[in-house]
């Protein structure tokens, strides 16, 4: 092969070019700023507010109830410290799980920090939260459950509408970190009862450096940014004009043909599996194989260093992954890894590997022969 085999859209995709097209003019010719009074100052607060619209569409939401952030963490962090600090007089405790990003994980290590109580949920073998763990763990004085739409390492798919259903009796507000769902899966935020919703834009051919935060109309929320009135004085800072038009054309883009793209991901990753198990029957597969993300094949190479096999594959110009790309260079084995009962030594000899639309069978038959060869 001469050119680079890409297999590592979880930890990020390129730009659609359709979506690098609608951006480019936000870059130099509309480069106002948006909260100025002349007209490419107003004309960029329109295509922002356009930007909302398509965003809130897609989600089943109302514009009001969009945020424009930097990025997934930035989101998570808003959602989690905003709704604590917010609510503080009614409770303290929060509920999570044990496998959620980095961005969940060391905002409630902060929060724990400041006074507030954390109930860190197990999961079960395959990647799930127990939902009799999590109604036996809900108190008087709870006041959040953030768990994650979708695993970034697995690619386990959380019953989310169920924990809706079970934050909803309890009155309590339901946050889901979405960042490896959206533009995966179609996410309608009312059916699922979903009260805060984290994305981000790069995670679906969009731009790196924009995400969004859904909140639903009334849930009461602190700005943890000090600064301007932007984002209804919820996220304080100059707008990312380019990144926020990009990042509604893209979910656009990948809602509009989610049916097709899941169905091309779909069979190159069977197809994936089906090779891996003819060329060594020891590979163990991690994660649920039915309700898990399309594209995400995550692998444990007995007695094998991943980290040894992945310089090897990048010298034959194919990229994978370890874990998680915000985990790489952590001499720790991945806390997922272990929140399923896997061994230190397996999760250093495990792999992930995530096909996005563009990959071929041409492209795997290659990488299953480098990897027969490593």
């Amino acid at each position: 092969m001469d050119k680079i085999i890409y297999l590592d859209h979880a930890a990020t995709t390129k730009v659609d070019e359709r979506v690098l097209n609608k951006m480019l003019p936000y870059f130099n010719l509309s480069f106002g700023n948006p909260s100025s009074m002349y007209t490419i100052g107003r004309k960029n607060k329109r295509a922002i507010e356009d930007a909302r619209y398509i965003v809130a569409n897609e989600l089943n939401a109302k514009t009001k109830e969009i945020y424009f952030t930097s990025c997934g963490s930035e989101s998570d962090n808003l959602a989690l410290k905003g709704v604590a600090y917010a609510n503080k007089k009614k409770g303290k405790h929060i509920i999570t799980s044990k496998i959620e990003h980095p961005a969940i994980l060391n905002t409630c290590k902060t929060l724990e920090k400041q006074g507030y109580e954390i109930t860190y949920l197990n999961v079960d073998n395959k990647g799930f939260v127990r939902l009799d763990e999590l109604e036996n763990s809900i108190r008087n004085d709870t006041i959040l459950i953030s768990i994650m739409f979708a695993n970034n390492e697995i690619g386990t798919i959380q019953p989310i509408e169920k924990i809706g259903i079970i934050a909803k009796q309890n009155n309590i507000l339901f946050h889901t970190d979405a960042v490896q769902a959206v533009g995966n899966i179609k996410i309608n935020v009312e059916k699922m009862g979903i009260d805060l919703l984290s994305m981000s834009a790069h995670k679906f051919y969009g731009p790196k450096g924009v995400g969004a935060l859904y909140v639903k109309n009334g849930v009461e929320f602190e700005r943890i940014q000090d600064g301007g009135h932007q984002e209804k004085g919820k996220r304080s800072g100059t707008e990312n004009v380019a990144g926020i038009v990009g990042l509604a054309e893209a979910l656009k883009l990948a809602n509009n043909n989610l049916e097709y793209n899941n169905s091309k991901i779909l069979s190159n990753r069977n197809y994936f599996i089906e090779k891996l198990k003819q060329i060594n029957e020891n590979i163990e597969i991690n994660g649920d194989l039915e309700k898990r993300l399309p594209g995400n094949i995550n692998i444990t190479l007995k007695e094998k260093d991943s980290m040894e096999v992945l310089l090897k594959l990048d010298e034959h110009g194919i990229c994978a992954s370890a874990g998680s790309a915000c985990s790489t260079g952590d001499s720790a084995p991945s806390h997922v890894l272990t929140s399923i009962g896997l061994p230190p030594e397996k999760a250093f000899s495990t792999l992930r590997f995530s096909i996005g639309k563009e990959n071929t069978k041409q492209e795997i038959d290659y990488v299953i022969k480098v990897l027969s060869n490593v």
